[in-house]
């Protein structure tokens, strides 16, 4: 494949956000200069969301730069003593700095790949596609398989002009064990078709489009005691995420992998510490809701024995045992609030993606019913 071609892909990446419309410029630092000055990687969901954010407003060399650093500096578990102990007492995550998820990791190279190829740094970007590939399958403290980031480096590979280094993440894709199910079957023979082209030796007769759908959904929490594998927590999405679909010309994938990352984040098999330390925080939160339970049954009782005392008619008596209701009131709120889990999360990324080689979206069966932004 031509290197001119290389271009076509990550001029359509430059949507990943789901932040911008219409026809790709050309690089350009106007509005750089704002994100950089807002970027602070002490706020690292925020520094994640305004790279998303410098992507979408064509600032490669922004997210080369802090995108680097997020990397390194975001990427490792670091343990403290007192800071795991004390979150037993408040709620998860206040103490402790976020952690990328595996399925991040991979998402961040590719915004970083697709700036290097935008900016015609070619090495560089081969190189940050390595690193993806090192990203989606090493065992780190955030681990997992990621249908979703091989679907996009698979693409980035064949348009960088490298379909060998393709294959390899078309043929991921085709045996990846969480598409192993009957209703992924599409997503798989689609893959097995790109393999089947790249090694009959036969290039796409058109550039690879992609378009992102949507934006990922926020994420809500509710306790379940009973029937849950993810400690007591009952993880839903505040919204749908689209169907899987495939076509003789493109595929729709969701990031709905990348929810259940997040839904599982407290189950024994994938974090035993979140899970241990969450099974602690319930008597302490349960302790904590005890307290205004006890502070509203005295007030209540207080108040109706000075009223008996002062013999009045009753009124103290009705306003105390008021008073002390409303208090009562507020422990499952409490309870809620101590248990809280850390749900923290890269928020501005898409719901999901349409890779193509129709030349337009409105010739893409997959993208019909399904309002999808060329990135």
């Amino acid at each position: 494949m031509a290197r001119g071609s290389a271009f076509a892909l990550p001029c359509a990446l430059i949507v990943l956000s789901g932040c911008h419309h219409g026809e790709v410029p050309r690089i350009q630092a106007a509005g750089c200069t704002d994100i950089v000055q807002q970027l602070d990687l002490s706020d690292r969901i925020g520094a994640l969301n305004l790279l998303s954010r410098a992507f979408a407003r064509n600032c490669y060399p922004t997210v080369v730069d802090y995108g680097a650093r997020a990397q390194s500096e975001f990427r490792h578990k670091t343990f403290h003593i007192f800071k795991e102990t004390a979150s037993v007492f408040i709620p998860d995550g206040t103490l402790t700095d976020y952690v990328l998820e595996s399925y991040e990791r991979g998402y961040l190279s590719v915004l970083v790949a697709a700036s290097y190829l935008q900016m015609r740094q070619f090495d560089d970007a081969k190189v940050e596609l390595r690193r993806l590939d090192h990203e989606l399958f090493t065992s780190l403290y955030n681990y997992g398989e990621d249908p979703v980031n091989v679907l996009l480096s698979a693409v980035l590979w064949e348009q960088a002009g490298d379909p060998a280094e393709a294959r390899v993440d078309w043929l991921r894709l085709r045996d990846l064990p969480s598409l192993l199910t009957e209703r992924d079957k599409p997503i798989r023979s689609f893959a097995n078709v790109q393999i089947k082209r790249i090694d009959e030796g036969h290039q796409i007769q058109r550039t690879w489009h992609l378009y992102s759908l949507g934006i990922f959904p926020a994420v809500d929490w509710d306790l379940q005691f009973t029937g849950s594998d993810n400690g007591y927590f009952r993880i839903s999405a505040r919204g749908d995420f689209p169907k899987a679909c495939t076509s003789r010309t493109g595929a729709l994938l969701s990031t709905q992998s990348w929810f259940n990352k997040i839904a599982t984040r407290h189950s024994h098999a994938y974090h035993p510490l979140l899970n241990v330390q969450s099974w602690i925080r319930l008597p302490v939160g349960v302790t904590y809701s005890l307290i205004p339970v006890a502070a509203g049954a005295g007030i209540a009782v207080g108040g109706c024995m000075l009223d008996a005392a002062g013999q009045g008619k009753g009124a103290l008596c009705e306003i105390a045992v008021r008073g002390g209701t409303v208090l009562m009131s507020t422990a499952p709120h409490v309870l809620k609030g101590a248990l809280e889990p850390d749900l923290r999360h890269w928020e501005q990324v898409p719901s999901a993606f349409l890779v193509t080689m129709a030349s337009d979206q409105s010739q893409e069966p997959c993208a019909r019913g399904n309002p999808a932004r060329h990135e």
